[in-house]
């Protein structure tokens, strides 16, 4: 387990295809069972839409399109761990998406917005609230 006395930075990268999101069911870690965007921890040194390119081909092996920022989320909903996460979002570029790391994700599908599976993972619904509305910025638990 990663050092919690220190927050961590998630990257969450919301792929839209025809009105829909990629969304996969978690596994092993935090938030087992629920479903969650493609994403992970930034690296030391990376950008953020190369830490969404990587994480993107590493868990569905799709390539990334234009990344553009959705929002920031502090939050400490998987206490002890602590998350500044930071959502993108891409337009879908091609490809299928294959479960690269069957030990994170059970499958990957695309889902409408007015039918999301649950539950959730923390993070998502403030990423659709950003990519459908104004606010960028979450802070709190």
């Amino acid at each position: 387990m990663p050092d919690v006395n220190q927050p961590l930075v998630g990257i969450g990268i919301v792929v839209i295809k025809d009105g829909k999101i990629l969304l996969g069911r978690r596994r092993g870690s935090h938030g087992a069972g629920e479903y969650a965007l493609p994403g992970g921890h930034l690296e030391h040194g990376e950008r953020f839409a190369d830490c969404a390119a990587r994480e993107l081909a590493e868990e569905t092996g799709l390539p990334i399109g234009a990344v553009r920022f959705l929002r920031v989320l502090n939050t400490m909903q998987y206490a002890p761990r602590h998350y500044v996460d930071i959502a993108l979002a891409t337009d879908w570029v091609g490809g299928e998406p294959e479960v690269q790391e069957p030990d994170k994700i059970d499958g990957w599908a695309w889902y409408a917005l007015d039918a999301l599976p649950s539950p959730l993972f923390h993070m998502v619904p403030t990423a659709i609230e950003a990519l459908l509305g104004d606010q960028r910025m979450w802070d709190g638990p």
